[in-house]
């Protein structure tokens, strides 16, 4: 399944060396707003230590890892919302991803310039979720107006359901409070999906510190981080120039850079872990000789729907699931040993697909 994360921040924080690091491309960094203006979009692997012991039984000729997409979005400026800076092009590219992780400056550095001045974190975490405030305002505000006379005249159920969530709505911005933050009920936010409110996403804060304060928690940080804990968001600390280095490195290289920085994971692994853990994301696994493959899957979905992950057909001929636990293929060491002990399963439709199970599907068209 496609999956999308935003990068956002104000110009100048370090997004676009961050996401150079992370997908490892090479693209315009500049020390001026704007240097970004097409939202670039790069594929990167999900870390899984579960891989290597599969390769190890399985011997397959291909490994393939599961997958997360990170868009790099233009830096937003105060008044976006209004049409400032690029206005409401980096909107419609913030509305397409799953999750939105925001870049925040914690460092400081008088060659780089600020767009506001000084270094400031909670400054421009404001200005940023003040614009996606804004974005998501506009359009409730104007579907209101629409709906509003048609739901209380016809006292239709869909739409009077959609009237109460977008009202509830309203009233959270106006008071600074995100949309992640309310509690909808299942009927209201089917009825809103459809308009991708932008914080609605699940919101991660990447705190971009300096390389020599690597392991230290400074003042911006501390700040950010009693702030995120009010919205229930979660902060990582990560040093952009760092990672822009250990990018470059073979994986024996990167853990002795790792080793001397006094870290066990960089500041991207813990970001893309973070990332999949937010959406509810999980991983299981197809393999045989030609691959060992990770599949991403949303937490609580059943094994034909998981079985549509793959292909559409597998989903709609399903028959059953052949699925191994990964801890129980580990501890006996191979399928024919899994099936002697008597750990190997043949599952329904309806069964409930866990993190880590090795799947093989019967289908039927």
């Amino acid at each position: 399944m496609s999956l999308k994360a935003g990068i956002v921040g104000l110009p100048n924080v370090g997004k676009s060396t961050l996401f150079n690091a992370i997908t490892k491309k090479s693209i315009l960094v500049a020390n001026y707003p704007f240097a970004t203006i097409d939202p670039n979009v790069g594929i990167v692997t999900v870390p899984d230590k579960r891989l290597q012991p599969l390769e190890e039984i399985y011997m397959p000729q291909e490994v393939k890892p599961a997958t997360f997409e990170f868009v790099d979005i233009a830096g937003i400026v105060k008044g976006a919302s209004l049409g400032e800076g690029l206005g409401n092009k980096f909107l419609s590219h913030i509305r397409e991803t799953d999750a939105i992780c925001e870049v925040v400056r914690c460092f400081n550095d008088k060659e780089i310039t600020h767009v506001e001045g000084s270094v400031d974190p909670i400054r421009d975490v404001e200005i940023i979720n003040l614009e996606l405030a804004l974005a998501d305002l506009e359009i409730i505000t104007n579907r209101i107006d629409k709906i509003k006379k048609k739901a209380e005249t016809t006292k239709d159920k869909e739409a009077l359901i959609e009237l109460s969530a977008l009202q509830k709505s309203k009233e959270s911005l106006e008071k600074n409070i995100p949309l992640r933050l309310i509690q909808y009920t299942k009927e209201e936010l089917l009825a809103i999906k459809s308009f991708n409110f932008i914080t609605l996403k699940p919101h991660i804060y990447l705190a971009n510190i300096d390389e020599n304060e690597i392991g230290i928690e400074n003042d911006y940080v501390k700040k950010l981080k009693e702030y995120a804990e009010k919205e229930q968001a979660k902060v990582i600390t990560v040093s952009a120039k760092i990672e822009s280095e250990l990018s470059e490195l073979n994986d024996e290289d990167k853990n002795e850079m790792l080793k001397d920085l006094g870290i066990d994971q960089s500041g991207l692994d813990k970001l893309i872990e973070a990332t999949y853990s937010l959406l509810g994301l999980k991983t299981y696994f197809t393999c045989g000789p030609q691959e060992v493959k990770a599949w991403t899957y949303k937490d609580g979905m059943n094994a034909k729907e998981c079985a549509g992950i793959i292909h559409s057909d597998f989903e709609k001929g399903f028959i059953k699931a052949e699925v191994i636990a990964y801890k129980d293929l580990i501890e006996y060491g191979d399928e024919a040993k899994v099936k002697e002990k008597g750990k190997f399963r043949i599952e329904g439709k309806e069964y409930l697909m866990q993190d880590g199970d090795i799947c093989h599907f019967r289908f039927n068209l």
